[in-house]
């Protein structure tokens, strides 16, 4: 069994003969976000998406590859914040996933909202209306108090 070194040696070798056999055409149908698509990459390699952010050497041969194709017109160029941030890493905001969750909630519930307020409305009126009603029969004589 290879040891973690040698994984990493294959896994960098699988990487250049999968850049070798891919041609810009082939390129362009995995590019995501102005990058290559990770999970693509791996797929290809043969190797897991965490071997491409892990190994040291792998990671780089990535970003050369990318250079190369930004280079040629198949992917896009950097924008001025990107190359600012490039290599930093980003701010995690633990918040992102409540929002989410959050925008897809609240119009359900506002619509029902809205439908209830309707509702509560409409039964007040015939409340007002049977009331009433129930007060004139009452005046009457025909309905006990």
């Amino acid at each position: 069994m290879a040891n973690g070194q040698q994984k990493a040696q294959q896994n960098l070798e699988a990487f250049e003969v999968w850049k070798a056999t891919q041609t810009d055409d082939d390129f362009k149908q995995i590019v995501f976000r102005g990058q290559l698509n990770r999970i693509e990459v791996a797929k290809g390699t043969g190797c897991g998406k965490s071997a491409l952010n892990q190994n040291p050497a792998l990671r780089k041969a990535l970003k050369a590859l990318e250079g190369e194709l930004r280079d040629r017109g198949v992917l896009p160029p950097l924008t001025e914040a990107a190359r600012k941030n490039e290599g930093k890493p980003q701010a995690y905001d633990n918040t992102v996933n409540r929002q989410l969750l959050d925008s897809k909630r609240v119009p359900p519930l506002e619509a029902e909202n809205i439908e209830l307020k309707a509702k509560v409305k409409e039964l007040e009126k015939r409340l007002e209306r049977f009331g009433e009603l129930s007060e004139t029969l009452s005046d009457m004589g025909l309905m006990p108090r």
